[in-house]
């Protein structure tokens, strides 16, 4: 059983590689602090994965066609898309903002959306869990191929866990980069609108070459 959680745990590092995941991640993730990243790539990881737990555990039980589960990468591509355009139309509205400030001597600054900078944790984390969720339909039908070298042995939560650590490796690690970008480029209005608007056309781009693959 212990080969099990290594290959599920090995499963998750390769999905994870996708560029679908890291591009979502790169768009939760720019223009926010450490903890924010942090709580935003570990939410989305388990968003994720209790998305490919239920639906991998629906399709144990009932033999549903390719065509049903070929949505599932329909609504992921959607999802890449969808962000892609809300950033592009973010930047192009203008309602991207940064604000410096002091904190007992250390200049702070901050990149936020809309009229008033907030510094709640739980809406990001909240939808970076959806958005996970979402993309995680997409994924089922790879979560079973890997299955299949298990020897037919049921899915139980204790896999899931071992799949999270292992795309939480990926999407940690990864977020330290969009870490470094944000401390390193995102310093004024024009590096911002700049580097959101690519992240905006990437999305479209890798979500559009999905839905076409």
């Amino acid at each position: 059983m212990e080969l099990g959680y290594i290959i599920i745990f090995w499963y998750g590092i390769l999905h994870a590689f996708g560029p679908d995941h890291l591009t979502a991640i790169t768009d939760f993730s720019i223009g926010k602090s450490m903890r924010k990243t942090m709580a935003i790539t570990l939410a989305f990881a388990f968003g994720h994965g209790m998305t490919l737990f239920v639906f991998a555990k629906i399709l144990e039980v009932y033999d549903l066609p390719e065509s049903i589960t070929a949505y599932g990468d329909v609504i992921s591509s959607s999802v890449i898309i969808a962000m892609g355009i809300y950033l592009l139309y973010m930047v192009v509205a203008d309602k991207i903002h940064l604000n410096k400030h002091t904190h007992e001597g250390k200049e702070h600054i901050h990149i936020y959306f809309g009229k008033e900078h907030s510094h709640n944790d739980t809406v990001a984390s909240t939808s970076a869990w959806t958005m996970g969720a979402l993309m995680g339909m997409g994924g089922v039908r790879g979560m079973f191929v890997t299955l299949g070298a298990l020897q037919g042995q049921s899915i139980d939560f204790t896999m899931v866990l071992a799949f999270i650590a292992g795309v939480s490796v990926i999407f940690v690690s990864f977020g330290g980069i969009i870490l470094y970008i944000n401390k390193e480029f995102l310093t004024n209005k024009t590096n911002v609108r700049r580097v959101f608007a690519t992240a905006g056309l990437v999305s479209v781009g890798v979500g559009a070459n999905m839905l076409l693959a």
